[in-house]
């Protein structure tokens, strides 16, 4: 029997799809590779809402037996009403094919946006986040907003196999080809994770038609955040929190107080600058380029004066970040704002500890045990603790209990960074005026890193689906399939 005359039919294979017989027509040859070693044609997995689009257009006749996911009925308990800024994230993403990434500050609700997401689309669904975590504290969210849903875990141990499953990166990337075509609808926590090497097979072995991203900052400093618009989709939606702020968010200030080195730590401080300039000009390294970094990383590691500048910039950044000036505004500012809640915040973990130890204020860092970073953030949250130092282990995600204060005494280089801890202390409040202090160390690179940081240009406020969502799809949206399609 001739190819020709058979029907073609689509299958899914450990994150590929496998065409087979040829169908009629030619719209299919776009999107397929010949694989010598089955003797059929592969397309991306990424690529199958694309193609059976372009194959319905064509009148080309297709038998689905790639996809796996399935219908769901979900039954909601009544949650609140949401902000005109969560409906409009929302409206936005469905106009845009339901593909695409929302970017909304910390505490404005994106995990909200993400459960009237998938009310409104009920497919199978794949949620990864990046900790075990903010994994923990989702299924809590939907458990509560779909009580009687198919729900399960995948990582920290857990293997489930439901209709919506939240799962870690780590752990979605390592499962990527075998629960590929089980999702209709993927959702990014912290998308902004999603362009790394590994974890980005989680959407190129996917067939998901639909896919909704999250971020406070989607922005990444390899550039890669341009992945994106092919992985997820363009950015549909973007408020910053300037837009929010008597709102859905606290209204907020932001205090920089500068410090002065000792002459002692003056003389060290340049001796390490010096010391660690004169060989990167020697090597041609200039730390502000793309890979500057990185080449400097590499070029330490080749020998002895190399070991010995990375040595003498460890340092000058130690002296920067942990001078006692700062910890004698931190002792003012705790002083001073005795009766409020407080995050503190430091780069390391070192600074982290001598406050804790000094002050006896609980510590969270990387090493804290699950049990007892929860067993402080609910004593925090209750107000027996009152402050809590931390390092980056809070930055991102977790949802800390209502702060007004936050002291940010070091690591204010990063957009990203600096956005998170901003974001720890805007959860609304009756009344609410919360306050960032960034404590900076003057003449010294963080002084120089918070400047840039400051200067560069604000993305628009509010961003909506556009002309440059085409980049994604060429398909007009009235071409697309409707929702009720897949």
């Amino acid at each position: 029997m001739s190819y020709r005359s058979r029907t073609s039919t689509l299958s899914f294979d450990r994150g590929t799809l496998i065409l087979h017989p040829p169908p009629q027509g030619k719209a299919w040859l776009e999107f397929v590779t010949w694989d010598d070693r089955i003797e059929k044609f592969r397309i991306p997995a990424r690529q199958y809402r694309r193609f059976i689009e372009s194959m319905r257009r064509e009148g080309t006749d297709i038998q689905d037996a790639a996809k796996a996911f399935k219908e769901l009925e979900l039954k909601t308990d009544a949650g609140p009403k949401p902000f005109i800024h969560q409906q409009e994230a929302l409206e936005s993403w469905k106009k845009a094919g339901r593909q695409g990434v929302v970017v909304l500050p910390t505490g404005a609700g994106k995990t909200y946006v993400a459960q009237l997401a998938i009310q409104e689309t009920p497919r199978s669904t794949l949620i990864v986040v990046p900790t075990l975590d903010l994994m923990h504290q989702w299924y809590a969210n939907l458990e509560a907003a779909f009580p009687e849903a198919d729900l399960g875990l995948l990582g920290g141990g857990s293997k489930d196999e439901s209709q919506i499953l939240v799962a870690t990166y780590d752990s979605a990337a390592i499962h990527a080809e075998r629960i590929g075509n089980r999702y209709a609808m993927l959702i990014f926590d912290e998308c902004h994770h999603l362009p790394g090497d590994f974890v980005r097979s989680i959407a190129d072995y996917s067939l998901a038609p639909y896919r909704l991203g999250l971020t406070a900052t989607p922005e990444r400093s390899d550039g890669k955040h341009d992945d994106l618009t092919s992985l997820i989709g363009p950015i549909v939606y973007r408020k910053n929190p300037e837009d929010l702020a008597g709102g859905a968010l606290s209204d907020h200030e932001i205090r920089q107080i500068k410090v002065s080195l000792s002459n002692e730590e003056r003389t060290e401080y340049d001796s390490c600058i010096r010391q660690r300039n004169e060989f990167l000009q020697k090597s041609g390294i200039f730390l502000g380029s793309l890979n500057g970094w990185q080449k400097f990383v590499a070029a330490s590691a080749r020998s002895s004066e190399g070991r010995a500048a990375m040595l003498a910039h460890r340092q000058a950044r130690k002296l920067a970040f942990g001078t006692e000036a700062k910890l004698r505004v931190l002792y003012d500012l705790l002083a001073k704002h005795a009766a409020d809640r407080i995050l503190i915040f430091t780069d390391d973990n070192a600074t982290v500890y001598r406050i804790s130890q000094a002050l006896l204020i609980p510590a969270i860092t990387h090493q804290s045990k699950v049990k007892e970073r929860h067993e402080i953030l609910k004593n925090f949250r209750e107000g027996s603790y009152p402050r809590v130092v931390t390092s980056r282990v809070l930055n991102e995600g977790v949802d800390v209990p209502e702060a007004n204060v936050a002291i940010v005494l070091s690591g204010t280089g990063s957009t990203r960074e600096y956005v998170q801890r901003l974001g720890r202390i805007l959860r609304k409040g009756e009344g609410k005026l919360a306050i960032l202090y960034e404590v900076i160390a003057e003449d010294t690179a963080e002084e120089n890193v918070s400047k840039r940081r400051r200067q560069r240009p604000e993305s628009s406020s509010t961003e909506t689906v556009s002309e440059q969502s085409q980049l994604f799809s060429p398909i007009d949206h009235e071409e697309s399939l409707d929702f009720e399609d897949l």
